[in-house]
């Protein structure tokens, strides 16, 4: 990955014997194991923040310009506070845009600062590349203006001002990951009460592989808004339009009889959503208690699901789960991501690396598309790296 601090001196002229201070903060991706295709707004989540950061230098203007570099693109953009809106042409800058609002709305003296963005997140994957570059300019600006803000108070104002933004409500799970993540844990992620239980990862001897399998992802979103229709329309059939009930309700329940009253449809995505609540629960007794045989077979049921009640996986997709979890050294492999293509993620033992790739050779020539590989572990939380 890039060093944004002699980047970020270059492109704004900051000679070393100039007072001017830069800050440097940096906020990793993520990785959902189990749980991204949940009932909104009460998704149940095992994920783990990844080693794939976003970085962000900060430092003042004589100006009142608000100026962006994003030094892996060579690309340059500026606004001033005044016209501090969202612009669809500024793209990657719309996010560092938003940490700025929240310390607008504080009071801080936002005036004149320059910006610049790196990172090593794969991008347009599903590993929370944008939003880590909201957290990563929000911890940069927090440590530049010496703030005194709770982790907490910054997560909530950066959802107000994401929604603010951008015009419409998002997930806080993403934010709950980036301030709550810790190395080499599992984080259990309750998106309904905003709590987040640490789990140690018990996996030191096997490693995690994400399989970007390149197919396009077009025309997904109706798709996704349907599925989201059915399980709302799911939970109201079964709860009888009762208030405030959730599928956790259920999840404990046999619902075969009672769900086969369902519309086949909804059936099928109701199923998924209280199952793979269970899942999520038996994934964490899993790793607390070193129950890898558990744990292969919840994460096996976790992509059958995905793949057969929930519809949102792909031929390719499965081809490359399935060959996955032929080779002998696999813990477990599944899809990630809100699907249709995508990524797979596998857990393995190093010595069975050289066979997964040796497999994966065929999936170009049946396919047409070159996947790519990136190994992570579970990573730490948000921080200020260095003060310049």
């Amino acid at each position: 990955m890039l060093d944004i601090g002699p980047i970020h001196r270059t492109e704004y002229e900051i000679d070393a014997d100039r007072p001017e201070t830069v800050v440097i903060a940096e906020a990793p991706g993520r990785i959902h194991f189990l749980g991204e295709h949940g009932e909104p707004k009460a998704g149940l989540f095992l994920s783990s923040a990844i080693d794939r950061y976003i970085r962000v230098a900060v430092s003042v203007r004589k100006d009142n310009s608000l100026r962006f570099y994003a030094a892996d693109l060579g690309e340059r953009k500026r606004t001033t506070l005044v016209n501090l809106k969202f612009k669809r042409e500024d793209r990657w800058a719309n996010y560092i845009k938003v940490a700025i609002q929240v310390f607008a709305d504080l009071g801080y003296p936002v005036k004149g600062l320059n910006f610049t963005v790196g990172g090593n997140i794969p991008q347009q994957v599903g590993l929370a590349s944008s939003s880590a570059i909201e957290v990563a300019s929000a911890v940069a600006l927090k440590g530049f203006f010496q703030a005194s803000i709770s982790d907490k108070e910054l997560l909530n104002r950066l959802i107000a001002a994401q929604a603010a933004f951008f015009g419409k409500n998002t997930s806080p799970v993403d934010y709950l990951i980036a301030f709550n993540a810790r190395k080499d844990h599992f984080l259990l992620v309750d998106e309904a009460s905003l709590e987040v239980r640490r789990i140690k990862s018990p996996l030191g001897k096997y490693k995690i592989l994400i399989m970007d399998s390149r197919v396009p992802r077009l025309g997904v979103e109706d798709e996704l808004k349907q599925r989201r229709q059915d399980i709302k329309r799911g939970l109201e059939l079964l709860s009888q339009k009762k208030t405030g009930t959730s599928f956790r309700d259920y999840a404990a329940l046999d619902l075969v009889e009672s769900m086969g009253d369902l519309p086949e449809e909804i059936r099928r995505r109701s199923m998924h959503i209280v199952q793979e609540i269970r899942r999520v629960y038996d994934a964490e007794d899993a790793l607390k208690h070193q129950d890898f045989p558990l744990l292969s077979k919840v994460l096996l049921h976790s992509h059958e699901s995905l793949r057969d009640l929930y519809e949102v996986s792909c031929p390719e997709i499965d081809w490359l789960v399935k060959r996955a979890q032929e080779i002998e050294g696999v813990l477990g492999s599944r899809m990630t991501g809100q699907g249709f293509g995508g990524c797979t993620y596998t857990i393995i033992t190093e010595s069975a690396i050289d066979e997964y790739k040796r497999r994966f050779e065929d999936y170009e020539r049946i396919f047409g598309f070159h996947p790519l590989i990136h190994p992570i572990r579970p990573a730490a939380a948000a921080r200020v790296i260095e003060v310049q």
